[in-house]
């Protein structure tokens, strides 16, 4: 087993731009929302960009037997992963997308529940429960921190916000199964196409279902389209494994805490999207929480050499 390095400039690097393009994407599905359903661009790009995984394995002769041991925690996988965008997708159709894009970011929270009762090495440490006190305290200062004038319109969000937190939580059983089954051995291409697959067939079952199969032909949907296939669900994952298998995960972990954040700029920024002042309070405390779960073997030694 190889050993992972510390974190340098290269990995700064990647990391800046995995978290730009990753905050990026819920205000790009929501500035095309009108045109095509969130629900529906999620299946389009998810059954492109599993043909472009398929592809890449066959590239490398890597093995696509379901005889592994994969199958059953695959199609787990692939149920939360559709689940995941599921509500994402109906979140976005009643809250903004930074909102959307801070409380689907609390899956380290959700994660780390989860293992500290699946895997001993996983125990919860001290400074992640306080870290997962102020997660859960700012998304309660978040929750009711709306001052729209209309009180249907805090309804709608309070509702799009509550499906973005269940997304969350979605995403965090997801990598709980991964961890605590066969797929943690497995390649991160056969994960993903697992992922990618189930994401496809269900949630197109579900924009048929829902009504919302509609698609104008726009160039900001093709553009958005390209990139969410190639961009955010193909490239950004090929290059956070590479980076998962060269460098320690918990410092990776503490630096993807700049993804809400660049959601939240992008989404005032591209979509004139208003911040009230409680939410943005319960987002700082929300993304201290997550640091400190995420990274608290980092910032403990950190600590220490500072000492």
């Amino acid at each position: 087993m190889s050993i992972r390095k510390a974190i340098d400039g290269r990995a700064m690097g990647l990391m800046l731009v995995l978290s730009m393009v990753w905050g990026f994407q819920q205000v790009a599905l929501k500035a095309t929302a009108s045109d095509i359903a969130p629900m529906m661009l999620i299946a389009l790009r998810s059954g492109l960009a599993a043909l472009l995984v398929f592809l890449l394995m066959v590239v490398r002769r890597e093995s696509l037997s379901l005889r592994d041991g994969t199958l059953r925690p695959g199609l787990i996988v692939g149920f939360l992963f559709a689940l995941e965008y599921l509500l994402v997708g109906e979140g976005l159709r009643h809250t903004s997308a930074a909102h959307m894009v801070v409380f689907l970011y609390t899956a380290p929270i959700f994660a780390a529940l989860g293992l500290n009762k699946k895997l001993p090495s996983e125990r919860l440490q001290p400074l992640q429960w306080v870290g997962i006190t102020l997660a859960f305290s700012g998304i309660a200062v978040a929750f009711f921190g709306h001052k729209q004038t209309a009180t249907s319109d805090a309804t709608r969000m309070l509702l799009g916000d509550i499906l973005g937190l269940l997304a969350g939580a979605a995403w965090g059983a997801t990598t709980v199964v991964v961890r605590t089954s066969v797929l943690a051995n497995a390649p991160a291409t056969k994960t993903l196409l697992y992922q990618l697959v189930g994401a496809f067939v269900l949630l197109l079952i579900a924009a048929i279902g829902l009504g919302q199969t509609g698609f104008k032909h726009t160039p900001m949907v093709w553009s958005n389209l390209a990139f969410q296939v190639v961009v955010v669900s193909f490239a950004s994952f090929l290059v956070w494994f590479w980076l998962l298998r060269q460098y320690v995960a918990s410092q990776l972990g503490v630096f993807s805490f700049m993804t809400p954040l660049f959601g939240v700029a992008f989404g005032v920024w591209l979509l004139n999207e208003p911040m009230e002042t409680g939410f943005v309070g319960g987002a700082a405390l929300v993304l201290l929480g997550i640091v400190l779960v995420s990274g608290h073997g980092w910032l403990k030694k950190t600590l220490v050499r500072w000492a």
